[in-house]
């Protein structure tokens, strides 16, 4: 762990760590002066006006072709996103950067709705939170989702969306209408159902108990909802994946998944030093577990392996996973969003 990092209030990392694109990379040393960390640990907005909105990829284990991220960076500050590298791209740090230097496209709902138009576009459900958080709390005052979720309407468009937030309750009543015709599943991710970890985990995202209260939210509304159990982390929230369970299926959901955690490129040391700073007794057999899990390292992104992990710990959790939700009615229908409905709208010409 890095000797001047520091707990900064309502942040995920303790450091700022270079990116991999950086020219040049810097370390810290104790030069026997006092630092007090970073003087600034205030949330930064940027602007960005890209061309296009919607991302496409051709990964196997994925449910979703196409995504769309209205934000870069997330002030969730989940110290295991892996996310977190993306940055790198923007030459900024994966660390603290990531938390507090966001971007901004303003332009979002304007471009997908001319991507929308366009005469070679062949609908497939669009996935919101694939990246980042769509209801991160900056989305309070920009609105971008909520922009995006009137586009769908527009063009009775499928949106599938994973988020960590009860803001998302603000948007019940397009939800709604976007429910009605099968156009729309909602995730909510629940990592733990303990305050304190939470607190420390994932510092700016809502309580999982805020997020249970939107599960039985969007459920009284008729909006379907799943709970995503991401990520299941060995040591410090294996133990709660019954309860979660237990606690989603009485919420409300419908569904419920796993994902088990991995640690790509940066947020493998920024997690560790995370660990030795607040848990430094389980450490050392949190990461051991996880390279149990992932080929021997802290990260496998090979197809079919990624997702659940392998091995005996991960095949493990599994099987947990698939004993507790037999106890309830889950996991029966999954929902699948209609593309049928998907049309164009007229364009009205100007009078003037």
């Amino acid at each position: 762990m890095s000797e001047n990092a520091k707990i900064q209030k309502g942040r995920g990392t303790l450091n700022n760590i270079d990116g991999r694109f950086n020219k040049f990379q810097r370390t810290e040393i104790d030069d026997g002066w006092f630092h007090d960390g970073p003087a600034n640990n205030l949330t930064e907005v940027s602007v960005e006006s890209p061309r296009s909105i919607i991302s496409r990829n051709q990964s196997p284990d994925l449910p979703f072709q196409q995504s769309i991220n209205p934000y870069r960076g997330c002030e969730h500050g989940c110290i295991y996103c892996y996310a977190r590298p993306s940055h790198a791209y923007l030459g900024l740090s994966p660390g603290i950067d990531f938390e507090t230097k966001l971007t901004i496209k303003p332009n979002a709902a304007k471009l997908l709705r001319d991507e929308l138009m366009a005469k070679n576009y062949r609908c497939s459900t669009l996935s919101l939170g694939a990246n980042t958080d769509p209801y991160q709390p900056i989305e309070r005052h920009y609105n971008l989702t909520r922009e995006l979720l009137q586009v769908m309407i527009e063009f009775s468009h499928p949106v599938n969306i994973v988020t960590k937030s009860s803001l998302i309750e603000r948007d019940v009543d397009l939800l709604k209408q976007l429910a009605e015709k099968q156009l729309v599943n909602v995730h909510l991710s629940i990592t733990t159902l303990d305050k304190t970890l939470a607190r420390k985990l994932e510092p700016r995202a809502s309580s999982p108990q805020r997020r249970l209260q939107t599960v039985e939210t969007l459920k009284a509304n008729g909006i379907p909802v799943s709970v995503l159990i991401a990520p299941v982390i060995p040591v410090l929230t294996d133990t709660e994946l019954e309860n979660i369970i237990d606690a989603s299926a009485q919420a409300g959901a419908e569904n419920i998944d796993y994902i088990f955690v991995r640690l790509p490129r940066e947020v493998s040391p920024l997690f560790n030093d995370w660990l030795h700073t607040h848990y430094p007794d389980k450490a050392e057999h949190v990461i051991n577990r996880i390279k149990d899990s992932r080929n021997g390292k802290t990260n496998d992104p090979r197809f079919g392996y990624r997702l659940e992990g392998q091995g005996l710990y991960a095949e493990m959790i599994k099987k947990r996973f698939e004993v507790a939700v037999k106890k309830y009615p889950l996991n029966k229908s999954p929902a699948v969003l209609r593309t049928d409905l998907f049309h164009k709208p007229t364009k009205q010409m100007s009078l003037f």
